[in-house]
């Protein structure tokens, strides 16, 4: 079954905002052709947000965040990052939280039709990206290397939208990996890239910009490549729901944010 998906285009020159539109064919026991219309901007944005985050907007969110705050004087933004699906089960479990920003719709959706998240709008692309030590002592120069005997390859789970997606580039390449280790969320994976307790692992190429002289990598050519989209939505029952639509508006619908998503190497998803 396919994923349900929302775009969002907005054209400044004409003036029109295409709303979101959700894709026939919702993941689980959704309502297809549902539209979520561009939220009005609260009067009034005060206090404090959490926004639950995919582990690999830790570097670029607390940047938004402080952009945020300048903008709306009073206002605090306090983030739990993680694996996406974990933070879709604890919001489903009633976890305090304003804002929700996953690593990819279909996980987004569990929340959605679970009726703990509103609908969302996509803001970011990743693609994946080869992340090894410092030297790169296993001479890994493409994809394919990964299969070479002996080479220790670390990667997500398939529970997370990064294993998934990992998953989806070896499958696209015909590339098969027996990886020494599944990690949780895609920071694991490069945390044991740093720490040279891999070879090399398959992360998202922002990641890679992110580690910087941390690892050596080797990018992958968009013909051969694979991405994720970036949904975020408020919580029902945000404990600040004013602040939390102003958030999700923000990382949306602005030229400071989106510039920001692009500086650490994100792109639009429309």
């Amino acid at each position: 079954m396919s994923c349900a998906k929302i775009y969002a285009a907005r054209s400044a020159a004409a003036a029109i905002v295409v709303a979101s539109v959700v894709v026939a064919s919702v993941v689980g026991a959704g309502a297809s052709g549902a539209v979520a219309q561009r939220p009005a901007a609260p009067t009034k944005v005060t206090g404090t947000i959490t926004v639950s985050a995919a582990a690999s907007l830790t570097d670029v969110f607390p940047v938004i965040a402080a952009a945020f705050m300048k903008k709306y004087p009073g206002t605090t933004v306090t983030f739990n990052f993680g694996g996406s699906p974990a933070l879709v089960e604890q919001i489903n479990a009633g976890a305090p939280v304003d804002v929700l920003a996953t690593a990819s719709e279909p996980t987004m959706w569990k929340a959605v039709n679970a009726g703990h998240v509103r609908l969302p709008w996509l803001f970011a692309k990743n693609t994946m990206a080869i992340a090894m030590p410092p030297g790169n002592p296993a001479g890994i120069k493409q994809l394919s290397d990964l299969a070479k005997p002996g080479v220790l390859v670390a990667v997500c789970a398939v529970a997370v939208p990064c294993g998934l997606a990992s998953r989806d580039l070896l499958k696209l390449n015909n590339v098969v990996v027996r990886p020494v280790t599944q990690e949780l969320d895609v920071r694991a994976v490069l945390g044991k890239v740093m720490a040279d307790e891999v070879d090399a692992g398959i992360v998202y190429a922002t990641d890679v910009r992110a580690a910087g002289s941390k690892v050596t990598s080797v990018s992958i050519s968009a013909a051969d490549n694979v991405t994720t989209t970036y949904p975020i939505a408020t919580v029902v029952g945000a404990p600040n729901p004013a602040a939390a639509q102003a958030f999700v508006n923000y990382v949306r619908f602005t030229a400071s944010a989106q510039g920001i998503l692009r500086t650490f190497g994100f792109a639009r998803p429309w």
